[in-house]
């Protein structure tokens, strides 16, 4: 029998030092590699050139090719969906010291397998048109369990069908279906909206209209209430319209598309079918193209007293705006009066024209350090915060 202190400097020849090798159960897997020192050899990320305030810190917690949405088991596993493979990740720090050790393959052969949540000790994964849960997945990372598919009916258009799900404070499996087109009106009302189910796939139902692709949201700390990023349509102009950052404190609301954007743009093809008055404009407006994507309450006690409570939102970056803009983590004050603040957190990854970086999902670990998800540059950073630092 090969042991794994032969194969492995075996592969890394093979490799040529381009990609790492993954040790699960009985597979060796190419192409997704942890932190230098699990010895992946793949070039190094200009972290250093991310600006933070003082005081805090940005490393690679990982490396995983196409890195998006992000969920976190009890034991302390980071599970990693992404939209561009067909594989679910899990990513383990054995050792505790803040740099993943292992990066495990739990799952292959998927649609666009973006959207990752867990409920208890099962791991929910979204795909186009299906919810899938891996029983006890942390007891198994190692032989993973053959999924069970709680619904597979959901529409099937790939358009802004990849998704983001998370389990809100009601017990419900939260699961958004975008608009499947720049701007368009289906006749399926399933399209451009925040759907809600039980965790077994029964009551599904409607949460949210008018919603043309949000692939992040998070529940206010002490009211409840479900906030979320909506990426704007494209081709109005540079400027116009803007992202949003949406509350929604009731089931039914309907926050505008296509018939309107951002705090009263009218659409120009479809504005004439309904007044921007009859829908909900945003609690904030946020940049225009940059791409909105995570979002989550700081709750942790890590970072200093003025950013708990706040919203941080991943701004994945702008790709069809003459002059770039995005690529950032930027923070929201939830109770800040009519006009939120809205100010960066972390930037950098935008360094001129020239782009190493798209900041996609965050996640609170326990210790109130922030995860940060990269699918441009394949890696999970954790930004930490040290007084002493």
């Amino acid at each position: 029998m090969v042991t794994r202190n032969e194969i492995f400097p075996f592969l890394r020849r093979v490799a040529a030092g381009a990609c790492l090798v993954v040790w699960t159960g009985c597979d060796v897997v190419l192409g997704i590699s942890p932190p230098d020192k699990a010895g992946g050899g793949q070039p190094a990320l200009p972290v250093a050139d991310l600006r933070l305030p003082e005081g805090f810190t940005a490393e690679v917690f990982a490396r995983v090719d196409d890195a998006r949405s992000l969920a976190l088991g009890p034991r302390g596993t980071v599970f990693v969906g992404n939209r561009d493979g067909d594989s679910v990740w899990a990513v383990r720090d054995d050792d505790g010291d803040h740099r993943a050790d292992r990066v495990l393959r739990i799952a292959d052969g998927l649609q666009m397998p973006n959207g990752v949540a867990v409920r208890g000790n099962d791991l929910y994964v979204a795909e186009v048109s299906r919810v899938l849960r891996f029983p006890d997945i942390e007891e198994r990372l190692e032989n993973p369990p053959p999924p069970v598919t709680v619904r597979d009916d959901f529409p099937d258009e790939t358009h802004h069908g990849w998704k983001h799900i998370a389990f809100g404070p009601d017990g419900y499996l939260y699961v958004p279906v975008g608009a499947p087109c720049n701007i368009c009106l289906e006749e399926d009302d399933r399209f451009a909206t925040i759907m809600r189910m039980k965790p077994d796939g029964s009551e599904l139902e409607i949460f949210a209209h008018g919603v043309r692709n949000s692939v992040g949201f998070d529940w206010h700390p002490g009211s409840g209430v479900l906030w979320f990023t909506d990426n704007g349509r494209d081709w109005l102009g540079d400027d116009r319209p803007p992202d949003e950052l949406n509350r929604a404190p009731e089931k039914g609301l309907h926050f505008g598309f296509p018939y309107c954007h951002g705090d009263g743009i009218s659409d120009p093809e479809f504005g004439s079918r309904r007044p921007c008055s009859e829908t909900v404009p945003p609690a904030r407006e946020l940049g225009p193209h940059v791409a909105a994507l995570g979002m989550l309450f700081y709750t942790g006690e890590q970072f200093p007293a003025r950013y708990r409570g706040r919203i941080f939102i991943a701004e994945h970056g702008s790709w069809n705006r003459s002059e770039k803009i995005g690529y950032r983590i930027m923070m929201v004050e939830p109770d800040g009066g009519d006009e939120l603040p809205y100010e960066v957190f972390a930037e950098g990854w935008l360094q001129g024209d020239a782009v190493w970086g798209r900041p996609v999902d965050l996640l609170q670990l326990p210790d109130g350090s922030l995860l940060v998800s990269d699918d441009y540059a394949g890696a999970i950073y954790r930004i930490s915060y040290d007084p002493g630092s």
